[in-house]
């Protein structure tokens, strides 16, 4: 988790400093939209398997086509769907004015030129509120139709200007202040309703200083000083800015301040006006149409291209020889305006249509050619494929002789369609084989497991050098591994008779074991970032993508802490009953749960344990009385917290300076907090707990709260420092994932832990091209996912690390390389918010389908076949390949040949066919 830390008003970070009221930031600046609700688009392709009479095609402009091509008969076609992102730039302004000549009534204007219904969130800052929450502005203040939001905010819509000239867009909202007012700044994001992206300042509100009443209110030269220190800009620079000094006024006006005129000394605002880039991201759809037709030459078929997409449009082609569909480049000639690129593919520019709809070209190829690969590029940057896999033109299927009867094409299409039905029927004999010989693949890996864990235990070694309490730790492990091989036993159905045995001898658990690892096969969403409490209607915006979700292959969903919070992103949590939170309401909440429910999501809750805001102060000012439902006293704290005066025993783990640190060893808390939890899973639907700053208490503890919620999945933040030696990450991080494990073991293994110490190694090797670091000295992953896999939950970036608070930012450019270590790797691992909803969408995606599709679990097996400076492979399972770095590695065929699945910048993976 992350604090959000109140500080002094005018104490921002650099990077929130608002570039307007400085003379040394102009602009550009420029507001990127952070979420849309959009749903993926689906549709049927057209597709021809013989002759048929020419059909109009969509937005084809048949009439462009030249004679030779348009009166040859159409053997193959199919319109691909493109959806793709268009930027549209425009501007944000802030003005302020006056509208009376004194200067005692004042108007802010906001206002925006992108197209679409645009609505402005806002709040206010009261002078004398050191905080950095919002509050809502007083009634007066607020313009006609604006909507209370959560109680901290106001949404009003932005209305079209009349000021707009023609053919121009314009909207804003004015809002009318007098000078006089207690309004110390304006706080504000732009919403889009329709499509639900934000528009924000560099990721944060946009704030606008309105008076400066936090000066006068300054007595002393400490503070004043620490004002003028805030870095960027000072009060002067303020002054100048909005004020201007006023020749008129007389020397008595200037030896008597009135020490009540609030606005003395800057009472004169010159018009005000600044504005800023704003970048606008929608969804457009468009389409390329591939259109296969016979040719004169009987050695050639014609392909021929139609598309809407306006500019210059590059066909980036290749050709294959068979169903391995590898990349070749064919046989010259090549068509007009094409290049070749890098010895592997052709590049081919599309001619614009005579009407400017779109593009259009084609070019002819051997009949021998087995297949068309190519994916269409925009730009340097912009590149379209068909739902993240190239375009594939089958040619040797689709060509059929010109000679050919109708009847003969209408008799192989039947024959066609009984040959699928066949191999239907064959698929699904395989896949109920598969599904038996899974579960006896599985129970396998389990028992193996239990081999190595029992051979661990007896050894001399461990007799010597582990103490009673790790011993054990194995046997409880073995226990659980043994429990799970016997629910598959007993759920599996038998082949044979099954006899009666008496009542007395059959078996039975002796108690219902709670592993902490779902299925094996999760995949975790992390489902929000540190933004995302800012809308105040997380739960709503989430609940659109429910189905995309499922149909990238995710499990598992972890939402952000429900309760009432004193820090808007809810990890200092205060009445735990209470789930109107800044996400949105508790209808919200189960309805959103609900809907993950019904795609197959299972959905995780942030359990924030380890400490709890008080309601009230005990007698000597100390915040460390609690109300709402648990109406504990100071005895639920530790008595060891040097900020709370706890009268608890003392803590089990690390401080957490920031609030209470709740006493676990008290019967009361554990007690209140069990109950807490299974009300949770009740009323709310979660299946399981993220698991706050486990650092904070024992891990005996969680084992009591697992077993009392019994969750389907449970993951722990385990965050520790990794070792470093003057500066300088060391190979062996050991130490560090062994502190990790005894924590897991503490639980019996009942909840597994972020496998933070994979992060930093892959961190370092990937920054620094040290690859080599990803293999320990025996040869095995080097973290938590090296020794307990099953118990491992592998990540690159969460809330904390990435999204605007950056405390541990993964090295930028090599995201896709470290999501395709952890996707294809052992462990459970977990996608971030933000790198879904990216230019990496398409990439994770098709990682996501080659585990689900290779079935690798949170126990396979990995065997590592190079790490060296510039590259790292592996093979997974022997079923999946994979290298990252920008060196060379290829799998070798062997009784295995290896299919290339997936590329991008610097890793490659393939799969054993």
């Amino acid at each position: 988790m992350s604090l959000s830390r109140p500080e002094t008003l005018l104490r921002l970070p650099r990077r929130e400093i608002p570039a307007f009221f400085c003379n040394d930031h102009p602009p550009p600046k420029f507001l990127r939209p952070i979420s849309f609700r959009s749903s993926a688009f689906s549709g049927r392709n057209l597709q021809l398997t013989g002759p048929t009479k020419v059909l109009p095609v969509i937005k084809a402009m048949i009439s462009e086509t030249p004679s030779a091509v348009s009166d040859t008969e159409i053997l193959f076609s199919e319109t691909f769907p493109l959806r793709r992102t268009n930027t549209v730039e425009g501007k944000v302004f802030v003005k302020i004015d006056r509208l009376d000549g004194d200067g005692t009534r004042l108007r802010l204007v906001v206002g925006c030129n992108l197209e679409g219904k645009w609505i402005m969130h806002w709040g206010v800052t009261y002078s004398g509120d050191l905080s950095s929450d919002w509050d809502q502005p007083p009634l007066e203040m607020r313009p006609p139709g604006s909507v209370p939001i959560k109680g901290y905010a106001i949404e009003t819509p932005m209305k079209r200007s009349s000021l707009a000239m023609e053919g121009q867009v314009l909207h804003e909202v004015q809002i009318e202040f007098d000078s006089c007012s207690t309004v110390a700044a304006i706080n504000f994001v732009l919403k889009e309703e329709e499509t639900g992206a934000w528009l924000q300042h560099k990721g944060r509100d946009f704030r606008i200083q309105l008076t400066n009443h936090f000066w006068q209110n300054v007595n002393n030269e400490a503070e004043k000083e620490c004002y003028n220190n805030w870095p960027g800009w000072s009060f002067n620079q303020i002054s100048k800015f909005l004020l201007k000094s006023d020749v008129s006024h007389s020397k008595d006006q200037e030896s008597s301040p009135d020490p009540l005129d609030p606005w003395h000394g800057c009472r004169h605002i010159s018009d005000f006006y600044e504005e800023y880039s704003a970048i606008k991201e929608e969804f457009v759809l468009n389409s390329v149409t591939v259109t296969v037709r016979s040719c004169s030459e009987e050695d050639k078929s014609l392909v021929y291209f139609d598309t809407d997409l306006l500019g210059d449009v590059i066909i980036h082609w290749g050709i294959c020889q068979n169903e391995i569909k590898n990349w070749e480049i064919p046989p010259p000639p090549f068509p007009p305006s094409t290049k070749i690129f890098r010895q592997k593919a052709l590049q081919t520019l599309l001619q614009p249509k005579a009407d400017g709809s779109g593009s259009w070209g084609f070019f002819s190829l051997n009949k021998d050619i087995a297949g068309l690969l190519f994916v269409l590029k925009l730009n340097k940057y912009t590149w379209m494929q068909n739902q993240g896999t190239d375009f594939y033109i089958p040619l040797a299927s689709v060509r059929c002789s010109s000679s050919r009867s109708r009847l003969d094409s209408t008799k192989m299409e039947r024959q066609v369609w009984s040959k699928e039905q066949e191999i239907t029927d064959s698929h699904q004999q395989v896949i109920d084989i598969h599904q038996q010989s899974d579960k006896a693949s599985y129970t396998d890996d389990i028992i193996r497991g239990i081999k190595n864990l029992v051979t661990d235990i007896t050894s001399e070694r461990s007799k010597n050098e582990r103490s009673i309490e790790a011993q054990e730790g194995i046997l409880r492990e073995i226990e659980k591994l043994a429990a799970e091989a016997y629910n598959i036993f007993r759920s599996s159905t038998p082949v044979f008779v099954e006899e009666s045995v008496p009542k007395a001898e059959q078996l039975k658990p002796s108690r219902k074991v709670c592993s902490g690892t779902g299925s094996g096969h999760e995949i975790l969403c992390q489902g929000f970032n540190w933004e995302s409490h800012k809308s105040g209607t997380w739960y709503s915006t989430l609940k659109p993508k429910t189905e995309e979700l499922a149909l990238l292959g995710f499990t598992t969903i972890w939402l952000p802490p429900p309760t009432e919070s004193v820090s808007p992103e809810g990890y200092m949590p205060k009445d735990l009953y209470n789930l109107n939170s800044r996400y949105g309401s508790v209808e919200e909440l189960k309805d959103l749960v609900k809907q993950f429910h019904e795609v197959g999501i299972r959905v995780l809750g942030d359990a924030v344990l380890n400490h709890r805001c008080a309601h009230y102060q005990n007698v000597n000012g100390i915040w460390n009385i609690f109300g709402g439902h648990l109406s504990w006293d100071d005895r639920a704290i530790v008595c060891d917290d040097p900020h709370f005066q706890g009268r608890g025993n003392k803590s089990s783990g690390d401080s957490f300076h920031a609030a209470p640190n709740i006493d676990h060893s008290q019967e009361f808390v554990r007690k209140d907090l069990k109950d807490w939890l299974c009300w949770l899973r009740k009323e709310v639907g979660y299946d399981g707990w993220r698991l706050d700053f486990v650092r904070g208490f024992w891990g005996g503890y969680v084992k009591d709260y697992m077993e009392a919620s019994e969750p389907y999945f449970a993951v722990g933040e385990y965050w520790d420092s990794l070792s470093y030696e003057y500066g300088e990450m060391e190979y062996n991080q050991d130490a560090h994932r062994q502190r990790i494990i005894d924590w897991i073991n503490d639980t019996t293994g009942a909840a597994g832990a972020f496998d933070v110490t994979t992060k930093g190694i892959l961190h370092t090797a990937l920054q620094k091209c040290e690859y080599w670091r990803l293999s320990d000295e025996k040869g095995k992953p080097p973290g938590v996912l090296g020794w307990w896999p099953s118990r491992a939950v592998t990540f690159i970036e969460n809330h904390d690390t990435g999204s605007t608070q950056g405390h541990w930012r993964f090295p930028s450019g090599k995201e896709m390389q470290g999501y395709a270590y952890i996707l294809t790797h052992p462990g459970t691992p977990a996608v971030f918010y933000d790198h879904i909803f990216s230019r990496y969408k398409q990439e994770i995606a098709k990682l996501i389908s080659l585990r689900c599709r290779c079935k690798i679990h949170c126990r396979s097996t990995v065997k590592i076949t190079k790490a060296e400076r510039e590259v790292y492979a592996a093979i997974i399972d022997e079923k999946v390949a994979v290298k990252i770095g920008p060196g060379h590695y290829e799998p070798s065929n062997g009784p295995k040949k290896w299919i290339l699945a997936a590329e991008g910048q610097d890793y490659k993976v393939w799969e054993a066919s």
